[in-house]
């Protein structure tokens, strides 16, 4: 099986169609349990990005960029959907929004993620409250 240590673009494709399929449980292939990041543990880490698709039904991630250094990772991606849910204390509005993320991810020995650095529920809120990320 490919790993993010031993194939990282073929194994990340994997991972955002993982996302984009809704199948959030699956994601244990690919996240660490002891994960850090914005939401810690892989319970946490999942919850974030269910709670993203709850808020934005539609939502959709899409790689423009991935840069490998060792057991570094970056990733730009354009992140897509319409704002049907609440969101970070934001009520619904109905917006369709499109933005940039950029997420920088540390690999384990085990060629899983073990950390997340990443700025998409900021983004997703600065689109959200001022229409600018």
């Amino acid at each position: 099986m490919d790993t993010f240590a031993n194939n990282p673009a073929v194994t990340y494709a994997r991972y955002i169609a993982a996302c984009n399929e809704r199948r959030f449980n699956d994601l244990s292939e690919f996240i660490a349990t002891d994960v850090e990041g914005v939401r810690s543990g892989f319970g946490g880490y999942r919850d974030g990005l269910r709670d993203i698709t709850v808020a934005f039904p539609d939502f959709n991630w899409q790689i423009e960029e991935l840069i490998v250094e060792g057991l570094s990772m970056a990733a730009r991606l354009t992140d897509t959907g319409t704002h049907h849910g609440g969101f970070g204390g934001i009520a619904p509005t109905g917006r369709h929004v499109r933005i940039q993320e950029l997420a920088v991810y540390r690999i384990d020995n085990d060629g899983k993620i073990a950390r997340c650095w990443g700025d998409l529920e900021a983004a997703l809120r600065s689109e959200l409250l001022t229409g600018e990320v």
